[in-house]
């Protein structure tokens, strides 16, 4: 099991990078225009800047559902590999089986 404190960090800024989305949209899209002037270009990047680091998507770890690792995590299913063999094993997860050929 993660630390709590890694978990609820990581919360945050899942929930900080969906509140600020749309302004950094903006922003980049600001940016990348060609036409903008180059001062209003350069108050973009000042403005994007700004914004706290944690409301950046990137900086969102994956982390399993059920115990909270951060490595080893399948995308479709949201958790870490050995959570999902336990309860593969333990027929929790529908419509998977074990390989046999």
């Amino acid at each position: 099991m993660a630390k709590k404190s890694a978990i609820d960090k990581n919360k945050k800024r899942i929930h900080m990078a969906a509140l600020h989305k749309e302004k950094r949209d903006t922003l980049k899209e600001l940016i990348k225009n060609k036409n903008t002037s180059q001062e209003d270009r350069f108050k973009a990047v000042l403005k994007l800047a700004a914004l706290p680091k944690n409301g950046s998507k990137i900086r969102v770890r994956n982390r399993c559902e059920v115990t909270g690792r951060p490595r080893g995590n399948y995308r479709k299913f949201g958790m870490s590999r050995i959570a999902f063999r336990d309860l593969a094993s333990s027929g929790q997860l529908p419509g998977i089986t074990k390989a046999s050929w």
